[in-house]
This record gives structure tokens, C-alpha cells and sequence, in this order.
């Protein structure tokens, strides 16, 4: 769960234990999430913090705080206006699709992500969907090699 927010996809990684290797780990991954729904992809979406908000969150997995906090560096550099208008954002985002706006911020600037979800607020609802999905899948990986670091 420390990885992705979403049950189903935690049981059945689960289920497919024990990985032969890392690869093995990561391509389960990867499989195990394309066969999941928007449902599941939702509830994995509602269990990151909102993009300058790290510590913000209670649905945020137990000891994931600092991997949010490193992943969202760079806004961390932000200043507060544009802090304010990624608020601002992120309401509008959500108040559209219904979902929090989730990135894959490791290595973006607070003034990429501003401009990704300036575009991605110009998406259709199944479309972004899927384009958050794919985010996810993104943080997923990256979560489970810190996963393994800490091992």
C-alpha cells in the first residue's frame, strides 16, 4: 500500500509472491495494475497528498510522507504565488474530474507541473482518467525501488 493506494492491486501483488527478482517484482506490478478499473485506479489516486501539499493528507499512506515530500521537490522551491495558483488548480481539477491531480513530480519543476496540469485541465474526463492512471503506474515503480532501498 506504500506503493499504490489501491486494495486490489496491494492483494494481488500479493497473490503473486514470491518475485524471482526485481524485474520479476516490477513487471507483476505493472501487469497487476493494467488489469485494474477506474474504481481501483481512483481509490489509488485519493491516496496521495495534493501536489505542494506533502503533509496534508490523512488518506496518505503510513510512512510515505517522506517519499511524497522528495517527489515534490520541486515545488518545494515554489514561491507563494505560484503555491496559491496550484491550489487554485488542483480545486478546478478536482471540482472537474472528480479525482485529485496526481503526477509523477519526481524531477519536474513546480513551473512544469503548473504547465502539465494547465494541459491536463483540458482533457475529457476518460481521457485525463487514463492519463492519471498511467501517472500512478509511474510512482508505483519509483515507490517500489524505494521499497526495496529500505530492505
Amino acid at each position: 500500500m506504500r506503493c499504490c493506494g489501491s486494495t486490489q492491486w496491494a492483494r494481488q501483488m500479493l497473490k503473486k509472491r514470491p518475485f524471482r527478482s526485481v524485474q520479476e517484482l516490477f513487471d507483476a506490478a505493472d501487469q497487476v495494475w493494467s488489469y485494474l478499473g477506474p474504481d481501483d485506479w481512483q481509490e489509488a489516486l485519493w491516496a496521495h497528498p495534493k501536489i505542494g501539499e506533502t503533509s496534508s493528507v490523512s488518506s496518505q499512506p503510513k510512512g510515505t510522507e517522506h517519499w511524497s515530500a522528495e517527489e515534490q521537490s520541486g515545488v518545494q522551491v515554489a514561491t507563494q504565488r505560484a503555491l496559491d495558483a496550484l491550489g487554485e488548480l488542483n480545486r478546478a481539477y478536482l471540482d472537474k474530474f472528480g479525482f485529485p491531480f496526481v503526477i509523477c513530480a519526481t524531477g519536474k519543476s513546480y513551473q512544469e507541473i503548473l504547465q502539465l496540469l494547465i494541459e491536463r485541465l483540458k482533457k475529457d474526463k476518460e481521457g485525463e482518467l487514463q492519463t492519471a492512471a498511467e501517472e500512478q503506474s509511474k510512482i508505483t515503480q519509483l515507490r517500489l525501488q524505494k521499497l526495496l532501498l529500505e530492505i
